[in-house]
């Protein structure tokens, strides 16, 4: 009672896969004794073979993560993803960024030694946070030197 060719042509026929066709029980002997297209055909014509509907992805998880968002939960910091950067990193490049602005003012002759070497010290020690910061202080303190 095998009924694998009758859905292969099934599938064929109704352009879905074999695991979509639907075969009535009540009309398995008639299905059976079916084996050519015509004779499928007509079986489908009547009913007794079916595609199934197409399975959606349930959205039932999405609407309760959603709910719980709108609560202002699932915000940790294991949900955001501004920066794959690790902490490590971000100071790296914040510090030689100030680094090389305070070798360049120096070697412009913009501050004094003097200054270079207080003021790469704040840096290392986190006073600034951008170089606009650490040129604002500069010339506030008068340390901004013009010619």
């Amino acid at each position: 009672m095998s009924l694998k060719s009758q859905r292969r042509l099934a599938a064929e026929i109704l352009k879905v896969g074999q695991g979509r066709i639907w075969i009535d029980p009540v009309r398995i002997d008639d299905i059976e004794t079916a084996i050519t297209r015509e004779e499928i055909k007509k079986l489908i014509h009547e009913k007794a073979i079916q595609p199934l509907p197409i399975k959606g992805i349930s959205r039932a998880r999405t609407r309760v993560i959603h709910i719980k968002k709108k609560k202002g939960l699932r915000r940790g910091a294991g949900k955001r993803s501004k920066s794959n950067a690790s902490k490590k990193v971000i100071w790296m490049r914040k510090i030689r960024a100030l680094r090389r602005r305070l070798r360049e003012l120096k070697e412009r002759r913009i501050i004094t030694a003097n200054t270079y070497r207080t003021f790469y010290t704040m840096a290392g020690s986190g006073v600034f946070d951008t170089i606009a910061e650490l040129e604002r202080r500069l010339k506030a303190r008068g340390l901004w030197r013009t010619r």
